[in-house]
């Protein structure tokens, strides 16, 4: 049988939930919701009422992923995971990840309502610490889910002085839990994730979908650079040992690297601190962060190799010091090759042409590729503006996500997936 789908009603259904998720923020200025806070509970909370009425038992984890659970053949059988996240950047859009969350709600709930009975359970996940901007620790909450969590995350401290460990608890759950948040992944079928592309293509293409064939590899960095302070009317500029200067020219070497490379790199420098501050004052030290991604894992680590040898090179011809420390480092993912055909099938099955693209951005997908096979569906948005309160995608796109979603399942009657042995896209 085909699940019918009312494209338009579900679109609009969606964007009212968004709607209603995209008010949950720390702020009336644009939207931040992050990790472990106490929107993020109430995020939480509303996502989990969203489940259950769409007929879902739910359940959440120690890092607070919010799951909802489908289990027609039984507790033991093998699951498909169908997921994004719920945190977000300071001053986002209301798209980002938790579209994805929306999609495979309703998605679920049709399925469920048309009777549709599979030889496997499926899982829709809401993750919430997907974008690390609260702790340094991208996505712990699906490495956790992927049984793949450090415990030396716990340690790691927000602005605030808070650690890891400490937010777990205040947020009423047990960091000695974590471990039960992993799934087997001998019952693990795949994981599936809708989301905004957060780019320009599918919108030039004239396409509401498109299908992931893989996400880039991300390398984040801090880099201290330290000088003298001095007074910045009586320090002739030739004898000066300016920390920003250096830092300046620093991120102009990171942006030329990522500029003569052929494979897609992105160099952003999206964080700076300048000490001691002062308008009159020459900087003696900056703190400054690094994120490198490209297609090739080879090309990002030259890239790294080339980006450490200038900044030292810069630092001893201005006379200043200078630290790199990574503290983010993820290999490019690719989706797996049978799950793209049957995401581009389900596109084809309403009448679209889903053309495939590489993600530039990271996504849980990364951390769930260590547990099971991961394909990805891209919905388009307006300008290709994410991260951005302008950020936006059109309800009939969204609906068009969910019925996608809905095909995907009804074709998906085997739990076995083809494709090559390691369930790489080759």
């Amino acid at each position: 049988m085909t699940i019918p789908v009312d494209i338009a009603a579900t679109g609009a259904r969606a964007t009212a939930m968004l709607e209603a998720l995209g008010a949950v923020s720390q702020g009336e200025a644009g939207l931040t919701r992050f990790f472990l806070t106490p929107e993020h509970r109430r995020a939480a909370d509303l996502v989990a009422g969203f489940m259950r009425e769409a007929g879902l038992d739910v359940s959440e984890d120690a890092l607070g992923t919010v799951r909802g659970h489908w289990h027609p053949a039984g507790a033991d059988a093998p699951r498909l995971l169908i997921g994004s996240h719920i945190d977000t950047v300071a001053q986002a859009g209301k798209y980002d990840g938790t579209m994805g969350v929306v999609a495979g709600i309703l998605a679920l709930e049709a399925v469920i309502k048309a009777g549709v009975i599979r030889p496997y359970g499926i899982d829709v996940l809401a993750f919430g610490d997907e974008e690390g901007t609260r702790f340094p620790t991208t996505l712990s909450s699906s490495a956790a889910v992927a049984g793949h969590f450090l415990p030396s995350w716990l340690g790691a401290r927000d602005a605030d002085g808070i650690s890891l460990e400490a937010a777990i608890r205040a947020y009423g759950k047990d960091p000695a839990h974590i471990p039960a948040a992993a799934y087997d992944p001998e019952k693990t079928i795949a994981y599936i994730e809708a989301h905004i592309e957060q780019g320009p293509v599918l919108e030039a293409e004239g396409q509401p979908l498109g299908i992931v064939s893989g996400i880039a590899g991300a390398s984040r960095l801090s880099i201290t650079v330290t000088g003298e302070a001095g007074h910045a009317g009586t320090v002739p500029m030739r004898m000066r040992r300016d920390a920003f200067a250096g830092a300046a020219e620093m991120a102009l070497v990171a942006e030329k690297i990522a500029r003569a490379d052929r494979h897609g790199m992105v160099a952003t420098v999206g964080r700076l601190h300048v000490e001691p501050g002062s308008v009159n004052v020459i900087p003696s030290r900056v703190v400054f962060t690094l994120d490198l991604r490209s297609g090739s894992d080879l090309s990002r680590r030259e890239a790294l190799t080339e980006f450490e040898r200038e900044a030292h090179r810069i630092a001893d011809a201005r006379g200043l010091g200078v630290v790199i420390s990574a503290f983010h480092e993820v290999g490019t993912v690719p989706c797996y090759r049978d799950l793209q055909l049957r995401l581009r099938n389900a596109a084809a099955d309403l009448g679209h042409r889903a053309p495939t693209l590489p993600s530039g951005a990271g996504h849980d997908g990364q951390a769930m590729s260590q547990l099971c096979p991961i394909g990805m569906l891209f919905v388009r948005c307006r300008g290709g503006i994410s991260h951005n309160p302008a950020e936006y995608a059109a309800p009939e796109d969204i609906g068009l996500a969910v019925a996608a979603l809905v095909r995907f399942i009804e074709r998906f009657a085997l739990p076995q997936l083809a494709s090559s042995p390691n369930g790489a896209d080759q």
